[in-house]
């Protein structure tokens, strides 16, 4: 069957009984019964076959790993024999197939000895569930006569945190009751150190709604973010997968939980007599809710996956009400936990009925950690160039794990370990090297490679030796530098074009420095070359200088890796183009400090490499961001002195934005987000809405102080904005990025 999702997760019914009568418990106190007509234990038959099948299920689908959850009613119930069955018949089944993560989910009451040697043996993770003090446990968690519980689970707590048990100690599951404290419900779950806590709202439908004190919409939401204050206060001294959960969706991460997110559902429920249900929580909707008809005796998970009812929570965003669809936090709320949006007359097809407090909720924590959580590359120039940096390492670090194996990619690489280790100027110039916009494109291109199984050592190696050449030689490194050439001649990045031999030759050659500059030598003839050698065979990488305090950013017509741009680039530029070609950017970035000097300055900042392109400007004459480093931007040599200062404005805008998303999650794109645009003629994903604005803002800034505002230009603009700040899957630092925009169209408009 194609499209199903498989099941990574099951819970295993091993006990349908309870010790304890808690009056909130979704099996025993809810609509579905059907726990009365079922086998008290789970029989040895129903573990073989379903250990079974899911051995046949992981290996199917290829799975590297799946969980099984023993549950009940209480699961210790089942006694130390049947769960070591259990044990031993998922272990058997699933060697050589996939990991097993074995946990199981208790009240603790009968938690001995017994039970947590036989899980030390098996590697089993106990979670076990505590509503906070013995206030709040005893408004639920009760015997049948009315007693306590409280002690004894504090009991079984301590018991799993000694020394040999720790291991095992998963976490506490708390139910929400907002009648409770909960500063002293945090407190008192913090004090036994658990590795984590979830908190969980109480089960509740739009026909059964959950107890609302004062009728207030937002009560649990508010009990919720007195817990994340205390939390934080505490310095987050446990993880609460409910807060982790909001925090990472609101940083384009995955939801941690399935009460949260879109993330589509992988559990299955195999009941004590091999019953498969959907997620127990169903139980609370109604009678048979949960219920597919399928047993692990005649059916194979892959049934239960492809049924109506599992498909429903595996559709994402298609998969939850109209309203919820169109609502800024659907991407951390995922519409709520499917069995609270159930209502008689239509089903699921409901918000969630704690949608105010979910709101309320998500609200609260971004507007709380919103400042600390967007990512300081957006707002430090500085910090984002350290990403890049970094980022690059990363890669060429990548690649050399691709291609570790070939020796002349090893000597090339050794050559640069050894420009590193000189420290100083050695390191600041491989530095340099590294950090040219096109040794980016060069790692991409020859990843590529290796993972369509080209591996090109050779070819890699020979831009590697010359990047460490480079660096040996602006370093004025005592080092060996031997470059190899093919097509008679090398490019040194960042320094020029060396012309070794005649077009066709190949061989390799070793460079070192001077005090009159550089010396090349190729078998027995050596020569000078460099900034003041005069020689022919030497073509600089020229520059140009964008103000009288700003760096020189390289007019680069040399690199063979400056073929990244959507347009081919210019071939070398002879002298005089050079000149005419510097006049008009001149020209060009005095209307710009003209026209748009806050504009101009951001366009300044990082600006390294400037590359002519063939051909004059492409209609509305924007400038063009290539595969590259941060620094590069595509210009047309053709231009005129408008079109060129719009496409050093544009291009610029373009790379600043590419390089953020290359370090930082601006948003998420994991489903099929799509919204209206003023400027096309169908809905685009939120990246191409955000990169229009973000160049349109600019733009339109640059037209009315040159030409006039282009007709509905701001409102086209203010209406994208909207959009956006309507997108439930812009991040946090999204968001603030879309705030600057509004900002910088605000003073646009003034």
């Amino acid at each position: 069957m194609t499209g199903l999702i498989a099941f990574r997760e099951i819970v295993l019914k091993v006990h349908s009984r309870c010790d304890l009568a808690c009056d909130h418990c979704y099996v025993y106190e809810h609509a579905d019964q059907s726990w009365r007509a079922r086998p008290k234990v789970i029989s040895p038959e129903v573990i073989s076959r379903t250990a079974s099948r899911l051995a046949e299920h992981a290996r199917d689908h290829a799975l590297p790993s799946v969980t099984v959850i023993l549950h009940g009613g209480e699961p210790l119930l089942a006694g130390t024999a049947r769960l070591r069955l259990v044990c031993e018949e998922f272990s058997r089944a699933l060697t050589g197939i996939a990991a097993l993560d074995l946990r199981i989910h208790t009240n603790g009451l009968q938690l001995s000895t017994r039970y947590l040697d036989l899980f030390a043996e098996f590697g089993v993770r106990v979670g076990i569930s505590l509503d906070g003090d013995r206030a709040a446990n005893d408004r639920h968690r009760r015997f049948a006569d009315g007693r306590t519980s409280h002690p004894l689970v504090l009991a079984a707590v301590a018991l799993l945190r000694s020394a040999p048990y720790r291991h095992l100690y998963q976490g506490l599951l708390c139910t929400v009751d907002v009648a409770n404290d909960p500063v002293a419900v945090l407190d008192a779950l913090v004090e036994l150190d658990p590795p984590r806590v979830d908190f969980l709202l109480p089960h509740a439908t739009w026909e059964t709604p959950p107890a609302r004190p004062d009728d207030a919409p937002d009560a649990y939401a508010r009990w919720l973010l007195r817990i994340f204050d205390h939390w934080e206060r505490l310095g987050r001294p446990v993880p609460v997968r409910l807060f982790e959960s909001l925090l990472s969706t609101l940083r384009g991460g995955p939801s941690l939980t399935e009460s949260l997110g879109l993330a589509p559902t992988d559990l299955v429920v195999v009941e004590t007599d091999g019953t498969l249900e959907q997620v127990d929580s169903l139980k609370s909707a109604f009678e048979g809710a949960a219920a597919t008809g399928f047993n692990v005796f005649d059916h194979a998970f892959d049934q239960v996956a492809a049924h109506p009812g599992v498909r429903a929570r595996q559709l994402g965003l298609a998969g939850v009400s109209d309203s919820c669809r169109r609502c800024p936090v659907v991407r951390s709320c995922g519409g709520g936990l499917y069995t609270h949006r159930y209502r008689e007359r239509n089903g699921f097809d409901n918000p969630s009925v704690y949608c105010t407090d979910l709101r309320e909720l998500v609200d609260g924590v971004e507007g709380r950690t919103a400042r600390r959580e967007t990512a300081p590359q957006l707002s430090d120039p500085a910090e984002l160039a350290r990403s890049q940096e970094e980022l690059t390492r990363i890669l060429l670090a990548r690649l050399n794990a691709d291609l570790a194996g070939d020796p002349d990619w090893a000597h090339a690489w050794e050559l640069v370990a050894a420009v590193e280790r000189t420290g100083g100027a050695g390191a600041d110039a491989l530095d340099a090297v590294l950090d040219h916009p096109f040794t980016r494109t060069w790692v991409l291109a020859a990843l590529d490679a290796a993972r369509e199984g080209h591996r090109g050592g050779a070819e890699a190696a020979r831009r590697l030796t010359a990047l460490a050449a480079a660096a040996v030689l602006r370093g004025g490194l005592d080092l060996p530098a031997e470059v190899a050439y093919r097509d008679g001649e090398v490019y040194l990045p960042t320094l020029g074009l060396l012309r070794l031999g005649e077009p066709g030759t190949q061989g390799r050659a070793s460079l070192r420095v001077t005090d009159e500059g550089y010396v090349v030598r190729d078998g027995r003839s050596e020569h000078r070359f460099g900034p003041a050698a005069g020689d022919a065979r030497w073509q600089p990488v020229r520059t140009w200088s964008p103000g009288p305090d700003a760096a020189p950013v390289a007019l680069e017509d040399l690199d063979p890796y400056r073929n990244c741009f959507p347009r081919p680039p210019r071939l070398r530029l002879g002298a005089g183009e050079t000149e005419e070609w510097r006049g008009r950017l001149d020209r060009a970035w005095a209307l710009l400090h003209k026209a748009v000097p806050g504009f101009a300055r951001t366009a300044a900042a990082g600006l390294t490499t400037l590359t002519p392109l063939a051909g004059g400007p492409r209609a509305g004459g924007w400038g063009e961001a290539g595969r590259s480093g941060p620094g590069a931007l595509g210009v047309p040599y053709a231009a005129g002195v408008r079109e060129t200062a719009l496409a050093l404005l544009t291009g610029r805008r373009r790379t600043r934005l590419r390089a953020l998303t290359e370090v930082t999650d601006l948003y998420a794109l994991d489903g099929e987000w799509q919204h209206p645009s003023p400027w096309r003629s169908r809905p685009v994903p939120v990246s191409r809405l955000l990169a229009d604005v973000h160049e349109r803002v600019a733009v339109e800034a640059y037209r009315r102080a040159t030409a006039g505002p282009e007709p509905g230009g701001s409102d086209r603009i203010h209406e994208a904005l909207d959009r956006l700040s309507a997108a439930a899957e812009l991040t946090v630092t999204g968001k603030r990025l879309v705030a600057e925009l509004r900002y910088e169209l605000k003073a646009v408009d003034a």
